[in-house]
């Protein structure tokens, strides 16, 4: 690699938080990572000096095919000319995604043609630092301190948009994309790294569309990670997974002494902030927990009704009002849509939706849209500096209401979902501290400890 070559990866992300999730992998590791709502420009770039690599956060996961095709392919032409040896479709690390919703073959189908030559497309899903494991092509993830299969997972298997009944990747996969889809085994990545070199290589002559990685500690895991970059020096490839990518290329970076930029957005002078707002579009047990935990330390609950969810001509002054009030006051605020997947207001927001000719896939798009509306209006009048948005299939729509451009890791909180500094051409919002997170990442006292950052 060239070491004038200043862009050592490039990701798009399938939705905000798992966008969040990869950037700061490579921000802990010492590469300086910002996070673009849209394909930079050149000029963008070159207002962050030091910049190693670039994400641009998407909204993919909620979408149907055709409008996924349209989202992924505008954001491919325009990643596969950056210089970067690796540019990544970034999945959740659950992998959750249907042949209709969220496609994650489809966006295999429309990227892969920006990146001629390469026959095989390497799948990478595991990463042990945030608990996911593939063993054999299954897929496994921690919640709680329990490690279940994918298709037993208490929140996965009965994911409202996207529930995975099949911990097999590749049998998952293949309803999406009907080709033929190859493992490199946890048997085949051991041993001497000449001997799975060579594995390797017999794989990639049979010539399968896509090659999936076991990935079950930190060895595999770094295995994997070189047989992929060194695939990369031999030009652009584009790889499709988790943030186990990242996590991955940044143990062979380090392997390989590759020199790190020690440059991340300032966190020298972060401050607990005396009161945040925390806006919940996220109907998992875990942010139910993280809700009921705020209010009982002292953040006043605002459930928001299904019609005004619904709504998309009238503002909720009242409700909007109460929040300001109270924040105005000094307490911090929780602003939530549901409280777990059994909420009865989940079903009423889509009768309602629907009754208005919203189809269920653009549920997640309408809801996110007037959250982003309703927390920049609240961050305006109570001129507030610590946000925190839950919920992955919704953040993206949140965050592209909010005026912002770009974000950058600030400072770790739980792992996958660190606090980030806003980049933004409104001098209003330019500098806010921002936390997104998935429905499943983060402890019960997550938005507390976001809220103290900087103790």
């Amino acid at each position: 690699m060239s070491k004038n070559r200043q862009l050592l990866l490039a990701f798009y992300g399938d939705d905000f938080t798992g966008s969040t999730d990869a950037m700061e992998a490579l921000a802990l590791s010492g590469h300086r990572t910002v996070l673009f709502l849209a394909a930079p420009s050149p000029d963008m770039l070159s207002r962050f000096e030091g910049i190693r690599c670039v994400g641009v956060a998407g909204t993919s996961r909620a979408k149907s095919r055709p409008e996924l095709k349209k989202e992924v392919e505008s954001a491919m032409e325009r990643l596969s000319l950056l210089d970067a040896p690796v540019v990544h479709y970034k999945t959740c690390s659950t992998f959750d995604s249907s042949p209709d919703i969220g496609s994650i073959g489809e966006a295999i189908r429309v990227s892969r043609g920006f990146f001629p030559g390469q026959r095989t497309v390497p799948l990478l899903v595991g990463a042990p630092a945030l608990g996911r494991y593939t063993l054999f092509g299954q897929h496994f993830a921690r919640m709680e301190g329990e490690v279940y299969r994918l298709d037993r997972h208490p929140v996965m298997s009965r994911h409202p948009v996207t529930p995975m009944h099949e911990a097999d990747l590749r049998l998952h996969l293949k309803e999406q994309l009907d080709e033929e889809i190859g493992l490199m085994n946890i048997l085949e990545l051991e041993g001497d790294p000449s001997l799975v070199s060579e594995r390797y290589r017999r794989k990639l002559s049979t010539e399968p569309s896509v090659l999936l990685f076991d990935v079950l500690g930190e060895d595999t895991l770094l295995t994997s990670g070189q047989l992929i970059w060194d695939a990369a020096q031999g030009g652009q490839r584009f790889v499709v997974g988790s943030s186990g990518v990242e996590y991955a290329m940044t143990a062979v970076w380090e392997k390989a002494g590759i020199a790190k930029t020690g440059r991340t957005a300032d966190s020298a002078g972060l401050k607990p902030a005396n009161h945040i707002l925390a806006v919940s579009g996220s109907a998992s047990p875990v942010s139910r927990k993280q809700i009921e935990t705020a209010i009982d330390q002292g953040f006043h609950g605002i459930r928001i009704p299904a019609a005004a969810l619904a709504d998309s001509e009238s503002i909720p002054r009242a409700m909007l009002e109460e929040a300001v009030r109270m924040l105005s006051g000094g307490k911090s605020v929780v602003l939530y849509t549901a409280l777990g997947p059994e909420d009865a207001s989940i079903a009423e927001t889509r009768d309602r939706l629907s009754a208005q000719g919203i189809a269920g896939s653009l549920t997640g798009e309408h809801i996110g849209r007037q959250l982003g509306r309703w927390t920049k209006r609240i961050i305006q009048e109570a001129g507030l500096r610590r946000v925190v948005i839950a919920g992955g299939d919704t953040s993206g729509f949140v965050t592209g209401e909010m005026g912002i451009y770009g974000m950058e890791m600030l400072a770790p909180i739980s792992p996958g979902a660190p606090l980030c500094r806003v980049y933004s051409e409104d001098a209003g919002m330019d500098g806010i501290e921002l936390a997104l997170k998935g429905g499943q990442f983060g402890g019960p006292d997550y938005f507390a400890r976001v809220r103290d950052a900087g103790l």
